[in-house]
């Protein structure tokens, strides 16, 4: 059977790959649902969007292990740089200045940052003696790589984007081996100064959000209006949900954003519980993958890069999903492959392509082991 099958064919991940066709073409379902019924605007350009950034994560595979050692430095200052033009001539949209604009092509340069900071904590870890971890040379200049652009994207402001990239720097630094009462040292210190971020530190429709996600019934026509729809959304779905294209959430304009950020209660409403079991489970898969790259990687450098890569891709499913169920404050931060957004498509379509690269680097060193 193998035989009659290409070699490149044969050796792509379809473990992963056949849940991510299905995760993009399931959003693109649900996207012609939230248009009405209309293959354009949304639809279309998720389809599109994902064929060119799936070419591209094709050729990030490609790269060979010395090129992108080579890089990894040069490519997070590069964005660093892309950070910094966005303070100075940075498009604003919704209150916020995070992108940046020329003719028709508008990038947001945070979103960038993700995995960039991830590879080069990759790089600076691979490169750091077994003895110095645990030492200040583990923690401070990693330390520097994650607060200059924690820096410039508050400065956006964007605090889920800061805490993306925190989160994928710490999961980085922690599987390194850093102590682990360091860890626990600072999660201590956040959460007595929880208070004084809240009340000093951020804006007042950040701390609208906060307090419409410890009680979003308070005010279901103001700022709770957003997760109190969302809710009702999913749960009106039940468990096999209205039927397709009959969702009355999302087209009677009820909830907000129903083809981006809450694209899963749009799902929800319409396919019930077993459409939301079926996405679920399409990221296990995909996620699953990722760890076993990450655990069959023969150096450290490969292992800490698709960890890094995994986690990035996780922060984005579970702060959507939580929420849009009222778990967690309200957030822009799109479902990979199904919500409508060309950033968040290429950060992860990013991260698919470095893993598969890994994924080639380890089946070459078990093909010369062998």
């Amino acid at each position: 059977m193998n035989s009659r099958i290409p070699a490149p064919i044969a050796r792509q991940p379809w473990e992963m790959l056949i849940p991510l066709f299905l995760l993009v073409v399931f959003g693109a379902v649900v996207l012609y649902s939230a248009a009405g019924g209309h293959f354009q605007p949304f639809a279309s350009s998720h389809l599109l969007r994902f064929a060119v950034f799936f070419v591209m994560a094709l050729v990030i595979a490609s790269l060979p292990r010395s090129t992108i050692e080579w890089g990894a430095y040069p490519a997070y200052g590069g964005v660093l740089l892309l950070l910094l033009a966005v303070e100075i001539v940075g498009a604003v949209k919704g209150g916020s200045q995070r992108w940046l604009e020329a003719g028709p092509i508008r990038i947001q340069p945070s979103e960038l940052m993700k995995p960039m900071l991830v590879l080069a904590l990759a790089k600076f870890f691979a490169g750091l003696p077994s003895g110095m971890v645990g030492s200040w040379r583990s923690l401070v200049p990693p330390g520097v790589l994650i607060m200059l652009p924690i820096i410039l994207v508050l400065m956006q402001p964007d605090l889920g984007t800061s805490m993306a990239i925190v989160f994928g720097g710490a999961v980085v630094m922690f599987l390194a081996g850093l102590p682990l009462w360091w860890f626990l040292t600072a999660g201590g210190v956040g959460i007595a100064a929880a208070p004084l971020v809240y009340f000093f530190a951020l804006h007042d429709y950040q701390r609208a959000r906060v307090l419409t996600f410890l009680d979003p019934e308070n005010d279901p026509l103001g700022t709770g209006y957003h997760i109190t729809q969302s809710k009702i959304a999913i749960g009106s779905g039940g468990l096999f949900g209205k039927g397709f294209n009959e969702g009355t959430q999302s087209h009677l304009n009820y909830l907000p954003e129903a083809h981006t950020d809450f694209i899963f209660s749009t799902m929800a409403e319409e396919w019930g519980l077993i459409g939301g079991i079926f996405v679920l489970v399409m990221y296990g898969l995909i996620l699953g993958w990722g760890m076993k790259v990450a655990r069959s990687a023969q150096d450290r450098f490969s292992s800490l890069l698709a960890a890094g890569a995994t986690a990035t891709i996780f922060f984005y499913i579970a702060v959507n999903l939580l929420m849009v169920m009222g778990m967690m404050p309200a957030k822009g931060m799109p479902l990979p492959w199904m919500s409508h957004g060309g950033s968040s498509m290429m950060t992860n379509m990013i991260c698919i392509g470095m893993l598969m690269m890994i994924n080639r680097w380890n089946r070459h060193r078990r093909g010369i082991a062998s």
